[in-house]
């Protein structure tokens, strides 16, 4: 019985993880869980009809803005409430979340997905180059600037998992670099939707983490 009891939390937390609602469903009352898989429906539902009217790259930064951390919000949610044996709530959850740094290691999480995806991209795209202050380099130094993308986000990804202050000093610089060269090349190609997007999303994914700098340790 005590080893049921025991396992509870991680059963809870790995059916949400699959099926949002399901760990809620587990640990509280039915509602709770009907109450969350129909937010994780109309979420997805969201992301699918962004997809549809504004491509298919609008439909994957909504779901790593947004869906992504209400997921994993309610999987730790579930989570808790099997360890605490009554239900938590997101709200809850959130608070824990935030007390204990864990937004944080999310975007350590989200640093080595992309990491993964930029070394998708190069390996099979070959020809693929970087833009970097309005030229396109090749040759060795093509290969070198194409490999400092996943190479840093990994290293940023491990110290955000790990709280590290060298890690919020290492993304505070790399994310200075990516905002003039952006301004560069903006005075060089004019306007351009993903260029903008990225800008307004790593000013505003910056003021973030700056503001949450005190939970770096030394």
């Amino acid at each position: 019985m005590t080893q049921a009891v025991s396992r509870r939390p991680l059963i809870a937390a790995v059916g949400s993880a699959f099926i949002p609602g399901v760990g809620q469903a587990l640990t509280g009352p039915p509602a709770s869980g009907m109450a969350v898989f129909a937010t994780a429906v109309a979420l997805l539902t969201g992301c699918w009809l962004l997809e549809q009217t504004a491509g298919i790259g609008a439909g994957i930064f909504a779901f790593l803005l947004l869906v992504l951390p209400w997921w994993s919000l309610q999987t730790y949610e579930a989570w808790l409430s099997g360890v605490e044996r009554t239900p938590v709530g997101l709200t809850g959850a959130a608070r824990r979340a935030w007390q204990r740094a864990h937004d944080l290691r999310f975007l350590g999480i989200l640093f080595l997905i992309t990491a993964a995806t930029d070394f998708y991209i190069i390996v099979v795209n070959p020809t693929y180059a970087l833009t970097i202050f309005c030229t396109k380099p090749e040759g060795l130094f093509g290969i070198l600037a194409k490999a400092q993308s996943p190479t840093l986000h990994v290293l940023i990804g491990y110290g955000f998992l790990r709280l590290r202050r060298w890690s919020y000093l290492l993304y505070v610089a790399y994310a200075l670099f990516g905002l003039v060269n952006a301004a560069v090349n903006f005075g060089c190609f004019g306007y351009g939707r993903v260029r903008t997007v990225f800008v307004i999303s790593l000013v505003a994914f910056t003021a973030y983490v700056v503001a949450r700098r005190r939970r770096f340790q030394s």
